[in-house]
């Protein structure tokens, strides 16, 4: 009979006992803590700093979009506008509309308007209703929402990179396909605001901010600064969109082109996401604080 030893070890023997009870039990606790971080509703607290960082993705669209495709992507008021001169074109010389400028250097930029503004609208529309069918300020749905936004801008970022398209570009799927989704996009930021009831900070725009901002009883004695927060953020807003401008327009006139704009927002658009996954949860903050 063949005696084995039991008592001493092999080399062949591990080291540490396998225990498949306690690996699957630990898998999935780990799964479970992770359900709950990406359900927690997140708190309010310093997520203006969020909304001023999506100023200056906006003015890094909006000026590369301006620059080479004629029309805005976030900010609807000026394509409303180009919109009009367009139709007005249309209606008073209607022969001549091939030759007419609707506002700045071709004659097709009232259409891109009207496609960025119906963009804008159905973003704002499925964004609304995504936001209200699940609790709006989970990790996991404000993770999503920015992720969509991402996946959009990817989308037209690979179109441009291939296509690269300039001022002269003809009016084809390869300019709308990538304008109309940027415009989708933009309106997430628009809702977000809202839903972290920051309406004053849309990330969209900057008129009713510059209203506001000069229009406080204290602007002129520089005490609304010290002592106003909505006031700072106003200022904040300005100065962030104004510098995201500057950078879009940069990118415009460089050799990338809006290609450089579009994946650079990509980039910021990314951060948000990591911020948003390791942000605080609610404590009970409801209401928005400094």
């Amino acid at each position: 009979m063949l005696y084995v030893d039991m008592t001493h070890p092999r080399e062949t023997d591990p080291l540490l006992p396998h225990n498949s009870n306690y690996d699957s039990g630990n898998d999935g606790f780990k799964r479970l803590r992770l359900r709950h971080h990406l359900n927690t509703p997140l708190s309010t607290h310093h997520t203006d700093l969020i909304l001023l960082y999506c100023y200056i993705i906006t003015g890094l669209l909006d000026s590369s979009a301006v620059f080479i495709w004629g029309s805005f992507v976030s900010m609807q008021t000026g394509n409303t506008v180009y919109l009009g001169l367009g139709l007005a074109s249309q209606i008073s010389h209607p022969k001549h509309s091939s030759n007419s400028d609707a506002g700045g250097g071709n004659d097709d930029r009232w259409i891109k308007s009207g496609i960025s503004i119906a963009s804008f609208c159905l973003g704002s529309l499925i964004f609304g209703a995504f936001h209200r069918a699940f609790s709006p300020r989970k990790r996991w749905v404000l993770m999503a929402s920015f992720g969509l936004q991402i996946a959009c801008i990817t989308c037209a970022a690979t179109i441009v990179s291939l296509e690269k398209p300039s001022k002269t570009s003809a009016l084809t799927w390869r300019v709308i396909v990538p304008l109309a989704m940027v415009a989708f996009q933009s309106s997430g930021q628009a809702v977000i605001s809202r839903v972290l009831r920051l309406g004053g900070l849309s990330s969209v725009v900057l008129t009713s901010v510059y209203c506001d901002l000069f229009s406080h009883p204290d602007f002129v004695s520089g005490a609304a600064l010290r002592k106003d927060v909505e006031e700072r953020r106003r200022v904040g807003a300005v100065v962030c969109l104004l510098a995201g401008a500057v950078m879009g327009g940069l990118w415009a006139r460089s050799e990338v082109g809006l290609m450089g704009a579009l994946w650079t927002a990509v980039g910021l658009k990314s951060v948000i996401v990591l911020a948003w996954f390791t942000w605080r949860e609610d404590g009970g903050d409801g209401a928005v604080q400094a």
